[in-house]
């Protein structure tokens, strides 16, 4: 099992701070929640974490790993996962091959043997889709298994996302507004799948504006505003602080 630690992390555009002296912990077991008003600076927390964008300055660990220089391909071996704020599925692919895409950090037969068609490459891809119906299955959607993706609800492709997260079997999970566009029943069938996926010993960051979803899953909070934290804490201190009331309502 492994924390995730953010260290004074920092990041300008421009020479203007989106991201300024951020740290922060996320512990395995645990869903810790990462909130702020539009612009706060919560997806570049995520793209930096992940290796998208490079840190200007601090640090990233991922257990006692420091990941501050890793690329996006060396984190996701490590066992760092997302989802993404704007929904990323290969649209004419079945649901069940984007959810099997997730694993592929888990492949052994290797490129020769998948082009060959060797029984190595059959048999693993046979295991990877035995565990990818079993996401299908947690999810809802195993009468889905055989769409195209593309074809389906916002509600269904987030899913799909989230499967395809899961699938890559990570020690840290980022959820970047996984229930963006759900109305409260839809965003609330997820929340027991979250909370069993950290009881399993996942770190979980989770990124999002639905107050009511971060308030009802996270036991602690970070706030951020205009890059920088201005508050922690647990739900109820967080929603009563006057700097985080200011930051969402304005003065």
């Amino acid at each position: 099992m492994k924390a995730l630690t953010l260290d004074n992390i920092a990041r300008s555009f421009g020479g203007l701070p989106a991201v300024d002296g951020v740290s922060l912990q996320a512990p395995p077991g645990r869903i810790t929640g990462l909130i702020g008003p539009n612009g706060a600076g919560k997806t570049t927390v995520v793209n930096l974490i992940t290796g998208l964008l490079k840190v200007g300055g601090g640090r990233i660990l991922v257990g006692d790993d420091d990941m501050t220089e890793a690329d996006a391909p060396t984190l996701a071996r490590a066992g760092v996962a997302r989802t993404f704020q704007n929904i990323r599925l290969i649209g004419d692919a079945t649901v069940l091959d984007n959810v099997v895409a997730g694993f592929h950090r888990h492949e052994k037969a290797g490129t020769l043997a998948n082009m060959l068609g060797l029984p190595s490459a059959h048999h693993e891809r046979r295991e990877f889709e035995r565990k990818a119906h079993a996401l299908l299955d947690r999810f809802g959607m195993t009468a889905l298994a055989r769409h195209p993706a593309g074809s389906l609800s916002y509600g269904h492709q987030r899913r799909i996302e989230m499967m395809r997260a899961l699938a890559m079997e990570p020690s840290v999970l980022l959820l970047d507004e996984p229930v963006a566009g759900m109305n409260d029943a839809e965003a609330y069938s997820l929340a027991d799948i979250f909370r069993d996926v950290a009881r399993q010993g996942v770190a979980i960051l989770l990124i999002e504006h639905n107050m009511r979803f971060v308030m009802s899953l996270c036991e602690h909070i970070y706030v951020l505003a205009f890059g920088r934290l201005i508050a922690e804490g647990t739900p109820d201190e967080v929603a009563g602080n006057p700097r985080v009331i200011e930051a969402y309502l304005g003065s």
